[in-house]
């Protein structure tokens, strides 16, 4: 009889060393982010409780290499950002993350599917696969009547509904949510936060969810907490 072959751990989908961020005001250093090590595993949704102003989302543009001045390493699907230039950075962005923020940031000239599809069509899926995959989502967000309704036609969840799927379109392996829920109602902000952690589930993703609120991030899987620039 054969021995029982050992399942050995996935690589993490995001690995953080030593990640360092300051600002320079009036003359003044401000250490925002200092030595930050984190790693968020394939399918983990991890919680990032802090205060506003303990740098949340300075460490999220850190992780979706929205912008630059970071120290340490980042590195995302195993490659390294600091090894690659603009267009791999671009890449890495486009293929393997999504976003949601606490502001929906449509476009509004366009109706909820269109916001879907676009993401899709810039990543290379057909128009007919993208409105496809656009539909699915919005009908499993309850907004297979509102498909074809621009953003100022839509409520504040509805609009954050779209915000969703539009950041699982791709189906990118981490989502980086800041403050989704952070500009509604605590029920609307319970229904949208239960319908993201579904569909990321559902779909197999990993999420780093930067919120305040304890209530809410005790629906994740873990929980770390940003203090004095560091992950206690």
């Amino acid at each position: 009889m054969s021995d029982p072959v050992t399942q050995l751990p996935s690589a993490p989908v995001v690995v953080l060393s030593n990640l360092t961020r300051s600002f320079t005001q009036g003359g003044v250093t401000i250490d925002v982010l200092r030595g930050v090590d984190m790693e968020v595993m394939p399918g983990e949704i991890v919680a990032l409780l802090g205060p506003s102003g303990s740098g949340k989302s300075t460490m999220l543009q850190a992780v979706g290499l929205l912008e630059g001045g970071f120290g340490g390493e980042i590195t995302i699907c195993g490659r390294s950002a600091e090894k690659s230039n603009g267009d791999a950075r671009t890449a890495l962005r486009r293929d393997h993350l999504g976003f949601v923020y606490q502001f929906h940031h449509l476009l509004p000239d366009f109706d909820a599917r269109e916001n879907v599809v676009l993401p899709q069509l810039v990543a290379g899926v057909p128009r007919p696969q993208a409105r496809e995959r656009a539909e699915e989502l919005l009908t499993a967000l309850g907004l297979g009547q509102r498909m074809d309704h621009r953003p100022s036609q839509l409520s504040g969840g509805e609009q954050q509904r779209v915000a969703v799927a539009r950041a699982l379109a791709n189906k990118p392996q981490l989502v980086l949510a800041d403050e989704p829920t952070g500009n509604l109602d605590e029920a609307t902000s319970d229904r949208v936060l239960e319908e993201f952690l579904r569909l990321v589930r559902g779909q197999g993703s990993s999420a780093l969810v930067a919120t305040h609120n304890e209530r809410l991030a005790a629906k994740m899987d873990r929980v770390v907490r940003l203090h004095d620039g560091k992950l206690a």
